[in-house]
């Protein structure tokens, strides 16, 4: 049986996973659950396919369902001027992060491979025999945020908002209910002007009031691997959507975000093909 859509979500559903599901449905889309982080029988049939819920889950079912998911380069925050982070922020390798002899905050992107955190120096991070030392890391200079926000962003544009937190205290709220709604709008709108080319048409930028003043990026991530805190669930999944939708209807400037997939050897892929077709990309973290 042909299936028109389906939107694929992640075995540990999440509760934007599940406000995602009632408005997908809502929509007259299929919504299935990943089967143990492999294809659902019932997906196999399906023309046009969405995913939602993280890197585990695209690596394993995106090329089979001829997925792209759409993610910003693995630089992204290092490339923008001080004036827009508020911060030194570098994009290094985990070999050089390990020669830091000063205390940074240090985290892999997109895969959560080890926690992002302060380290005091580099000979705190995991070592070789834990991961490659090639693994690309953000190293940035220690800074407080007395309020961050979420925002997904579809066309260049915030497309829907949220505060998600107060200090170190998690505090949802709809972006139009806080009181610096219109300059979290203002600074979104300077820094999407600036990146303007750098990120795919369909992400996820988190950005904040630093403790003591100035607004500054916080970092981006996959609109199909983030969560959406207060946000409004319909224009969250338009975000999604387009983040991680049919190879056929990606628009072709942002193929060069899409997630580089692995391989699955022949035999191995969980609806019988032969294997996954690999996009080769930057990546960053959920």
């Amino acid at each position: 049986m042909t299936i028109d859509r389906v939107v694929l979500l992640a075995p540990r559903t999440s509760g934007t996973g599940r406000r995602l599901a009632e408005t997908a449905a809502g929509r007259g889309l299929r919504v299935l659950t990943a089967d143990g982080w492999a294809l659902p029988a019932e997906a196999q049939g399906a023309e046009r396919a969405h995913l939602y819920g993280g890197p585990l889950l695209a690596d394993r079912v995106a090329g089979e369902l001829d997925i792209v998911p759409l993610e910003p380069p693995a630089d992204w925050l290092a490339c923008l001027p001080t004036g827009l982070t508020g911060r030194r922020v570098e994009a290094v390798t985990l070999e050089e992060a390990r020669e830091l002899r000063r205390p940074a905050f240090v985290k892999p992107p997109t895969d959560k491979f080890f926690p992002a955190r302060i380290y005091p120096d580099g000979s705190r991070l995991p070592g070789p025999d834990a991961f490659d030392d090639d693994l690309p890391v953000l190293v940035s200079d220690i800074v407080c945020f007395a309020r961050e926000y979420r925002l997904f962003v579809l066309d260049g544009a915030v497309h829907t908002g949220s505060r998600y937190s107060v200090g170190a205290t998690l505090d949802p709220a709809p972006l139009a209910e806080d009181r610096f709604d219109t300059e979290v709008r203002a600074f979104a709108t300077d820094l999407l002007t600036e990146a303007a080319g750098s990120l795919p048409s369909a992400a996820v930028v988190d950005v904040g009031l630093l403790d003591g003043g100035g607004w500054a990026a916080v970092e981006t991530n996959p609109a199909w691997a983030s969560g959406g805190y207060a946000c409004d669930p319909e224009r969250v999944l338009d975000v999604v959507l387009r983040a991680a939708g049919p190879a056929a209807e990606a628009a072709p400037p942002d193929l060069r975000f899409a997630r580089s997939l692995p391989e699955v050897p022949a035999g191995q892929g969980s609806s019988g093909r032969t294997g996954a077709r690999a996009n080769g990309s930057p990546v960053v973290r959920a």
